[in-house]
């Protein structure tokens, strides 16, 4: 008798209800080598929660609660940016799964590929950035965190090109531009340990803006939309943030995402 695999949709579940950090970083890894190694069907049997579990800590405020954290100059702002860094990592975990989850039966298996690393990319990011934070006198949950991130994934879970847009093409884009300057201002206050991690994070980040843009781009083509304007109409729809400048030109243009996509909505 054989019996059947489990589905790729079934282990992106199982991330997504998994609320004890560690715990979600063992998911999250197990099932990427699970699917790297074959072990799961490219099947998509599983709902998709409408929202991930969550631990008890840390608090979750609305962002215009949040507490300052100023420039990363004392060791508090460092600890309070390091932390806020972290809650976006782990959060992002349960995007790129939800992600495969969710919407991987609209594409082939290489969509699959590339989001499931880079639900094990984030994995590997916020257990860095704990790791830190615990180096430091702190841990993650010691801080209030917010919502924010995961509020851009419930508002596009009814459309796979509006979520794309949203989240690696816009929230994602957004790393790209501020953490070379993070960078310089935690080498300045000496953390060069932080430093270190932000830069490996940054580097990653630009791969995953480039899976956002090239998934796009394809699921556009399929649609038969323009991919810069039809981006552009669900920016001004569905993204409840802003386009801000100054953009990071050269690691946006290497992850495929050009200045005719958000030059002039700055």
């Amino acid at each position: 008798m054989t019996i059947a695999s489990p589905s790729v949709a079934a282990a992106a579940r199982t991330v997504l209800e998994t609320a004890e950090p560690a715990a979600k970083i063992k998911a999250a890894r197990r099932a990427a080598r699970a699917w790297r190694q074959g072990y799961l069907a490219h099947c998509f049997d599983t709902a998709m929660p409408a929202a991930p579990a969550r631990p008890d800590r840390p608090e979750l405020l609305s962002p215009g609660r949040m507490p300052r954290r100023g420039k990363a100059g004392s060791e508090r702002g460092r600890i309070a940016l390091l932390h806020a860094l972290a809650h976006i990592e782990f959060t992002a975990i349960d995007l790129a799964f939800d992600l495969v989850g969710r919407f991987g039966a609209l594409f082939p298996r290489s969509f699959v590929d590339d989001w499931i690393s880079v639900g094990a990319d984030e994995a590997i990011h916020f257990a860095l950035l704990d790791r830190r934070l615990r180096a430091l006198g702190s841990g993650y949950g010691a801080l209030p965190a917010h919502a924010g991130l995961w509020e851009a994934a419930d508002a596009t879970s009814d459309d796979v090109v509006a979520r794309l847009a949203v989240v690696p093409m816009a929230l994602e884009a957004r790393g790209l531009d501020v953490t070379p300057a993070t960078v310089e201002r935690f080498v300045a206050a000496g953390d060069v340990a932080s430093a270190r991690i932000l830069q490996r994070i940054y580097h990653d980040e630009i791969r995953h803006v480039g899976f956002g843009t090239k998934w796009f781009a394809i699921a556009c083509e399929a649609n038969g939309f323009a991919p810069v304007a039809h981006w552009r109409s669900l920016i001004l729809a569905r993204f409840r943030g802003i386009v801000k400048a100054p953009f990071n030109g050269s690691a946006r243009d290497s992850a495929g995402l050009t200045r005719e996509f958000y030059a002039d909505l700055a």
